[in-house]
């Protein structure tokens, strides 16, 4: 299969200036984001479900739409994450057709952000970067460290400083140099942006954003396929800058214009913490600037107070008929605990909101039962476990002794059947 990718460039969103290829995020006339476009028309006859069948089972097999290098030969089988029939929490929350895209299960760390980081990767080496590195709330961190150490890149991480714990092991064991930094998120991408210039470091999420971003398209590519080359009716998305929400659309619609699915309507509804839901507010006020906040919630990998692509994310949005919810915290360990309990999935705080949000649309009936939704997981439960402390600290921690009799009072006492009455005999 041949996994070069010639036909794009780098285009402003706003003045559609043309720059070709380079490390470069924003035009310089109007300061507008830059994105990749394609000339779409030279796929035609060659991005195709047959030739897309026959690749690798990972996110490469649609490689003829991504930004890659010509010549680019990647052999980390990064994506084609399961999409499961979520029959179980269905039932509990009205829902009869209703599925879970799961990259909770993510190779090779256990996040949706494995897609965009090896994309941005592939750029990184072809312009010439010997160090890579990343403003994050977590996920970003652990998979820029890893594939650079797979990639042999230097990687310096920069986070803030009330990361979870679990998110800075899963950084520092693949060897990259991170660094703690006392401000939220914002603050910490402030600084990025000032060290991506100075000292010619290749950021994913700063100066190789626009190739960084497309990684999040092949969500969409896949939940597609896996419907059998259909799309679904909604989609419900976790938002922190809200990239992934607007590239799954995008998606969708490279896919109809080459006609590989039917085209119809697709509704996206967008999922945020309520203590970090600027996105969320723009929806609902119909705004069209985000008004930034400051983050105060347990799902640190959503909070981002003044995300770069919320205006156009909540634009988005309303355009296609969808919705955005927010939800608290308690809510967020309740999602955690629904999705666990009900498909075996366990996810991280970002999926605590997804599902809450989830259950909400469906309560408001904002989402009919029969429409084919499909949830985006984004993340594994094991980063995030101190979102569950003290949660299951009722559960009777009791050792009992190897025997038979043992076990069966044991049982007994935690379903709270009466011990049997001794009877004397004779």
């Amino acid at each position: 299969m041949n996994y070069s990718s010639t036909a794009y460039q780098l285009a402003c969103h706003e003045c559609a200036r043309r720059f070709g290829n380079q490390p470069l995020s924003a035009c310089p006339d109007c300061l507008a984001p830059l994105e990749v476009v394609y000339d779409l028309d030279s796929a035609r006859g060659i991005f195709t479900r047959e030739s897309i069948a026959r690749g690798p089972a990972s996110i490469w097999r649609y490689a003829r739409l991504l930004p890659v290098p010509e010549g680019f030969q990647p052999d980390l089988p990064v994506g084609f994450t399961p999409l499961v029939r979520a029959t179980n929490l269905g039932k509990r929350i009205g829902a009869s057709n209703l599925y879970v895209k799961n990259d909770a299960v993510c190779f090779p760390t256990l996040s949706f952000k494995d897609r965009v980081v090896s994309v941005a990767l592939a750029n990184a080496r072809k312009f010439g970067f010997t160090t890579v590195g990343c403003s994050s709330t977590g996920n970003l961190a652990n998979s820029v460290a890893a594939q650079a150490a797979r990639l042999g890149l230097k990687a310096c991480i920069l986070v803030p400083a009330d990361l979870e714990p679990a998110k800075i092991l899963n950084t520092l064991v693949y060897g990259a140099r991170l660094i703690r930094i006392d401000g939220n998120y914002d603050h910490v991408n402030r600084l990025s942006t000032l060290i991506a210039d100075e000292y010619n470091w290749g950021f994913v999420n700063v100066n190789l954003r626009p190739y960084y971003a497309e990684g999040s398209k092949t969500v969409g590519y896949e939940i597609a396929e896996q419907l059998g080359w259909r799309l679904p009716d909604n989609v419900v998305v976790p938002m922190a800058g809200g990239s992934l929400i607007r590239k799954i659309r995008k998606a969708f619609r490279e896919l109809v214009y080459l006609g590989l699915v039917e085209d119809k309507p697709v509704r996206f509804f967008g999922a945020q913490a309520t203590g970090c839901s600027p996105i969320s507010v723009a929806v609902k006020d119909g705004a069209e600037d985000i008004i930034p906040q400051r983050p105060n919630t347990i799902a640190r990998s959503l909070a981002i107070g003044n995300p770069s692509d919320g205006a156009a994310a909540a634009r988005m949005i309303r355009e296609d008929g969808g919705w955005a919810e927010d939800v608290s915290d308690v809510e967020i360990v309740s999602g955690i605990q629904e999705l666990a309990e009900t498909e075996g999935i366990f996810t991280e705080t970002a999926g605590g909101v997804t599902t809450a949000v989830t259950a909400r649309l469906y309560a408001h009936g904002r989402i009919a039962p029969q429409e084919a939704t499909v949830v985006c997981i984004t993340g594994n439960g094991l980063k995030t476990t101190d979102a569950l402390a003290g949660r299951y600290d009722h559960i009777d921690a009791r050792a009992i002794r190897p025997r038979l009799a043992d076990f069966d009072a044991y049982l007994r006492s935690l379903d709270h059947v009466p011990q049997p009455e001794l009877t004397a005999v004779g």
